[in-house]
């Protein structure tokens, strides 16, 4: 059997290269460059002189504006509002990816002013209300209903949508 080769463990200048490539691959948060971070030292190791410190590294690329938590909440925002998703939906997605209540205020209005345009996209992929054949039964329905709901939408959304006849496109709040 061959010996898998481990690598070496991190130094200051590893984790640096590591932090770079990622950030420069992906649109991320502090929190999760700071979380694939950890994670790497913890899977090799740490031989620098000094003790890891990847919070640091963290705050150092904020300062450069390579990791910009209010500008990442509204890319995000604007994506899961492209494919559909409500309100509440976005909040969770930013929320679990360590958004701030305070980098999260451009992305919490622009959200809802693309809320009834996010319905539509997802009743129009899902087929539901003015984009179904025929009008549904009771059962389906409220499938229809829980999908909306289960995309981040409100109830009173949800129902307008999927109330609507094949065909009629139902109109916006005023």
């Amino acid at each position: 059997m061959a010996d898998k080769r481990l690598p070496p463990p991190l130094d200051e200048e590893a984790l640096r290269e590591l932090a770079l490539r990622y950030v420069s691959r992906f649109a991320t948060s502090r929190a999760k460059l700071l979380a694939y971070l950890n994670r790497k030292v913890t899977e090799r190791g740490w031989g620098g002189e000094d003790p890891a410190d990847p919070q640091g590294l963290v705050d150092r690329f904020t300062q450069l504006r390579y990791v910009d938590d209010a500008g990442y909440a509204v890319m995000k925002s604007a994506a899961l509002a492209r494919r559909g998703y409500g309100a509440r939906r976005v909040a969770e997605t930013l929320r679990a990816d360590g958004i701030a209540d305070a980098d999260r205020e451009e992305a919490d209005n622009q959200t809802r002013n693309e809320a009834w345009a996010a319905a539509d996209r997802f009743a129009r992929r899902k087929r539901i209300g003015p984009y179904a054949q025929e009008r549904p039964d009771p059962k389906q329905r409220e499938k229809w209903i829980a999908a909306f709901l289960r995309a981040g939408h409100n109830y009173a959304t949800a129902r307008r949508w999927t109330d609507a006849a094949p065909g009629e496109m139902p109109e916006a709040d005023a």
